[in-house]
Order: structure tokens, then C-alpha cells, then sequence
């Protein structure tokens, strides 16, 4: 019997088959590299920058920029003003906030429709354009308010050029905030607690003190902590108010060392380090009390209604201080730059001024050239900055709450440093950076973009982050199940479902961005301006009208471009239902 042998298959056809079969990366692997180095990037690169260019020269290692810095009969002085300022502004706000906030959830309060637009509009008004407004109605000489009192106390009563009236600005600015994060951690708190104690007896201030102070602790040390880092970046209040009267920041200081000729960029850069290192040590004290309050924490049904606390005599007197509250925080800076903007010149309120109203300011904006190329470039970066973080953090999200890649924790720690550099600090970074790469991007309209990008990115991954936790994974699950790639489950069924946060989020950087100062006024070039340095230049040049009109386009832009976005935000979370 004859034995047909086995075709021999050639040796060479595995071999040439080889390179068909290299591996590829998959689009999900590519995208999660680069939006984790990108984050890498933009949080530690400009910092390392900032550290070597205050810390060596041509030379080497040298302590010559801290010499320069620190070597002044002044800085004791700029270091307390610095911590006075911060803390005194956000215990004002957190006092304000929190009070506000109590009174809206669990009393009777009457006037509470106020309170929305209490909190949302000083929100919306820039820095700078508050700080303004207040310079038109406490200065002690052409205050508004200082003329109203004068027949009875005198001249120069209220004088906003100081500490005190720095932290008075700063902290009714950002009470608004305050009193968002505390509605929130008041309506999530059980009020059956609080009956329980009225029930044995405790009054009601013993409540409060003894009781809602200690269930509301994380939220209050969490209010501190963004009020403080706040207070310490602030630029506006700083650079407008306290420079008349020689009171000196950190963030001043750092502004006016630029402003020398040469700018010495490293003592610039020592002063930025040491706001940096108070920044960190608020972060820790605010980290330890944090921990200290888990133990006050409870864990409740929905099942309660809690029924408002009746004021009772009090009610009127209560409701006049949120009438107060509501005319100092949003009529009377408002109304004061709409009365400056149709001035010719700025003057008291008179029957002689208000014949003199006209529109010139406004005819004049619509022909200077500058304001419009600074309201669409204010536009792009607002657009552009919270498209393009929004985006990244949702993938970055998914990184950090879906995924089982090792290190993962990093990514969320590494969007988080950002929030602990102050504008400022941030902006001389930049500097120190692009100035020395072989990339032109310095001096155009990019290196803000990335300024704004690095800056709110880690409110951007908060809102990310939160709503990707409420999102079950059984529903990507499912998707992969039916032959969804991971691409496809993301962007059909996840980016859907996490739209309103997203959208959240990006509704607030566009605020933010659309009014950012501090880091944008060691970056921008000519012809690269926005809204916020061109009010900012006005103000310089003491053209009063002209800015008070810019700032009511600029709030009216802004007020527009937040409606419109939650008119949107509104059909989307009908879709979602």
C-alpha cells in the first residue's frame, strides 16, 4: 500500500505573514494616553517651569531671585495683609452664605425669590467690574455713599482703599457661593435631629451652635477651603484697591515686580512660590478638619419633609436684611454702572446729571476697534476653553471611576493641582515656559487658551467625575454585550446620560473664563485682548464712562450666553427623562 505524504507547506509563508499581524493601538487606548498626558502637561509642566526659572540661571543653582523678593523691610506687612485678606474675606462670605443659606432652607423667610437672583447674579458680574462698582459708591471722594451720608458724618466715611474695605468687596463677591454650597448640604441634612433637640429643650441658637454646625461641617470646610484659595488668587480687589493705599499682596506685589523695567522674573517667581506654599498649607488645615468632621455625618431616608421654622416677630426684621443683602450685593453695583455709562463725565447724582444722560459711551464702544476684537476673542476663549476641558474630563472620568488601569488615581490628583495655583501664579508659570520653547505660541491668542484650560480644569473634572458616579455601569455593560465597541458605548450611551453635568460644567467655565483677569494679564499681547483687560486698561487711563458702559455689554453678553445655554440644558434633561 503506497503512503501519500503530507504536502510540505513552505517555511516562508508564516514569516512573510509576520508583519501583517503587527499590533496596533485601539482607538480607546489611544484616547486615554493622550487626555491622561495632556493633564499631565498642563498641571506639572508649567510648575516645574516656575521652579527652575526661580531656582537657576546662566550660572547654576542660585537664591538670588529670593534675596530680591524677600529682603524687604515690607514683607512681614505683605504676608499678613495676604492672610488677613484671605481669611477675613472668606470668613465674611462663609458668615454671609451660610446664614443666607439656613434662612432659605429650614425658616419662613419671606422675599425668597431673591435669593436665586441674589446668588446667581454677583456670579455673573466680573471681578473686576464689582470692584469698580464699589470704587463708584465707597471711595472717599467720589463714593456714592460717602455723599449720601456726608450732611451727618462727614466727608470720607466709608473709604474702600483698605484692608477692611478690600475684605468687604472680596467677601460679598463671593458669598453667592457660599450660599450655593450650603443650600445644597442644608437640604441634605435630617432636620428630625434638630427637633429632637428643640424636644429636650435647647434653644435655637444651642441648635444651631451645637447641632446643624456639626452635620454641616464638610461642607463648611469645604466652603473655606475654595473661599481662602479664592482670597489668595484674587487680583482685581488687590490691584484696584489696595495699591491706592499702598496695602501690598502677594498677587500686587508679583504684578508690580513685572511691571519694572527689566521684569525680574525670578523674584517674581520666588513671591509666586510662596503664595503657592500658602495656598498648599490651606489646603492641608482644610484637608485635617475635613476628617475631623466624618464623625458628625448621617445617613438618612428621603423619607422626612422638613417643616420650615416660623421666625415669628423676627420675620420682618429678617426680611429687611435680605432686602439690604439684595440692594448691596446686585441693584446698587449694578445701578451704579448704568448710571456711570450714560454720564459724559462721572459726577454725583443730580437733576443737572440726569439731564446730561446720553449714549456717546455706547456710540463710542460700537467705534472702538478694541472692543469688539476683545468681545470675540472673549467669546472664542469662553467657548473654545470649556468645550475642549469638558471634553478631555469626560474621557478622564471614565479613566478614573470605570477603568482598572494601575495609577489611575493620579489622573484625578493631577487635574486637582491646578486649583492651588492662583491666576497669577499660573500666568508667570506660563510665561517662564513658553518663553523658552522653540513653539511660537507666546504673545498670540493660544497661550490664553491654555492658561484657561489649565486653570479650570479641576472644576471641569469635579463635574465630570460627580456625574459619572451616578451613572450605573450595568449600562456600558449592556452595550458590550450587544457588539458595541467601547467608543461607540461612550459616545451613544454614556456621553448622553452625562450631558447635564457636562453641560453644567461648561456653562460655568464659560462665566468663569469669559471674566478671567489675573492670569491673563501677564499673557495677553495687542490685538489679543479680552473684555476683562480691556476694562481693566480703561480703568488705568481713568475713562470711567466708557468702562461702566463696557461692563454693562459685558454682563448683558454674559447674562445672554448663560440663558441660552440653559434653555438648552432644559431640553436636554427633558430627553434624558
Amino acid at each position: 500500500m503506497t503512503t501519500v505524504a503530507p504536502p510540505v507547506v513552505p517555511v516562508t509563508e508564516p514569516v512573510a505573514a509576520g508583519p501583517r499581524r503587527r499590533w496596533w493601538p485601539s482607538p480607546k487606548l489611544v484616547i486615554i494616553v493622550a487626555v491622561a498626558g495632556v493633564i499631565g502637561y498642563l498641571a506639572l509642566v508649567p510648575l516645574y517651569y516656575l521652579i527652575w526659572g526661580t531656582f537657576f540661571d546662566d550660572h547654576g543653582f542660585t537664591l538670588g531671585g529670593f534675596a530680591r523678593a524677600y529682603n524687604d523691610s515690607q514683607i512681614g506687612s505683605l504676608i499678613g495683609n495676604s492672610v488677613w485678606f484671605a481669611g477675613g474675606s472668606a470668613v465674611l462670605s462663609l458668615s454671609v452664605g451660610t446664614v443666607l443659606a439656613y434662612l432659605n432652607v429650614r425658616t419662613d423667610v419671606p422675599f425668597k425669590a431673591l435669593f436665586f437672583a441674589a446668588s446667581i447674579i454677583p456670579l455673573v458680574i466680573p471681578g473686576i467690574l464689582y470692584t469698580i462698582a464699589w470704587i463708584f459708591l465707597a471711595s472717599p471722594d467720589i463714593g456714592l455713599l460717602n455723599k449720601a451720608v456726608e450732611p451727618i458724618v462727614g466727608e470720607g466715611f466709608f473709604n474702600v482703599f483698605s484692608i477692611w474695605g478690600m475684605i468687604w468687596v472680596e467677601g460679598l463677591h463671593l458669598s453667592p457661593i457660599v450660599f450655593l454650597l450650603m443650600v445644597a448640604a442644608f437640604r441634605s441634612m435630617d432636620p428630625s435631629l434638630e427637633e429632637s433637640a428643640f424636644m429636650c429643650g435647647a434653644t435655637r441658637l444651642q441648635v444651631f451652635r451645637l447641632v446643624t454646625i456639626p452635620l454641616i461641617r464638610p461642607a463648611i470646610v469645604a466652603a473655606v477651603l475654595i473661599m481662602a484659595v479664592r482670597g489668595l488668587e484674587s487680583f482685581e480687589v488687590p490691584a484696584l484697591l489696595g495699591l491706592q493705599d499702598g496695602t501690598y499682596v502677594f498677587t500686587s506685589r508679583i504684578y508690580f515686580v513685572l511691571r519694572t523695567y527689566p521684569p525680574d522674573l525670578a523674584a517674581a517667581g520666588a513671591l509666586a512660590l510662596g503664595l503657592l506654599v500658602l495656598a498648599m498649607i490651606g489646603v492641608a488645615v482644610s484637608n485635617i478638619a475635613g476628617r475631623s468632621g466624618k464623625s458628625f455625618q448621617t445617613v438618612t431616608g428621603k423619607g422626612f419633609r422638613p417643616r420650615p421654622m416660623e421666625l415669628g416677630r423676627w420675620r420682618p426684621i429678617v426680611g429687611a436684611g435680605i432686602l439690604l443683602y439684595f440692594f448691596f450685593t446686585v441693584v446698587a453695583p449694578l445701578c451704579v454702572l448704568l448710571y456711570t455709562s450714560l454720564l459724559k463725565f462721572y459726577q454725583p447724582p443730580s437733576l443737572e446729571a440726569f439731564r446730561s444722560m446720553t449714549l456717546d459711551n455706547y456710540q463710542e464702544l460700537m467705534h472702538l476697534s478694541q472692543a469688539m476684537t476683545a468681545l470675540k476673542n472673549s467669546l472664542f476663549l469662553g467657548i473654545a476653553s470649556a468645550t475642549i476641558v469638558m471634553a478631555g474630563m469626560a474621557v478622564a472620568a471614565w479613566v478614573v471611576v470605570r477603568s482598572r488601569i494601575p495609577g489611575r488615581q493620579l489622573i484625578d490628583q493631577f487635574a486637582f493641582v491646578p486649583l492651588v495655583i492662583p491666576g497669577l501664579v499660573l500666568g508667570l508659570a506660563l510665561s517662564f515656559v513658553y518663553l523658552r520653547s522653540p513653539i511660537p505660541i507666546y504673545g498670540t491668542i493660544f497661550i490664553l487658551l491654555i492658561a484657561y484650560c489649565t486653570r479650570y480644569m479641576p472644576y471641569g473634572m469635579r463635574y465630570a467625575v460627580t456625574s459619572m458616579h451616578q451613572i450605573s455601569a450595568e449600562l456600558e455593560e449592556s452595550a458590550h454585550v450587544s457588539g458595541a465597541s467601547w467608543w461607540q458605548s461612550f459616545r451613544r450611551v454614556l456621553l448622553p446620560l452625562l450631558s447635564p453635568g457636562l453641560l453644567a460644567g461648561w456653562i460655568y467655565i464659560l462665566v468663569v473664563s469669559f471674566r478671567e483677569l489675573s492670569s491673563s494679564i501677564l499673557l495677553y499681547s495687542p490685538g489679543n485682548e479680552v473684555l476683562s483687560i480691556l476694562i481693566f486698561e480703561q480703568y488705568e487711563n481713568g475713562q470711567f464712562t466708557v468702562l461702566s458702559a463696557l461692563g454693562v455689554v459685558m454682563v448683558l453678553t454674559l447674562v445672554v450666553l448663560v440663558t441660552v445655554a440653559y434653555k438648552l440644558g432644559a431640553k436636554v434633561g427633558l430627553k434624558q427623562d
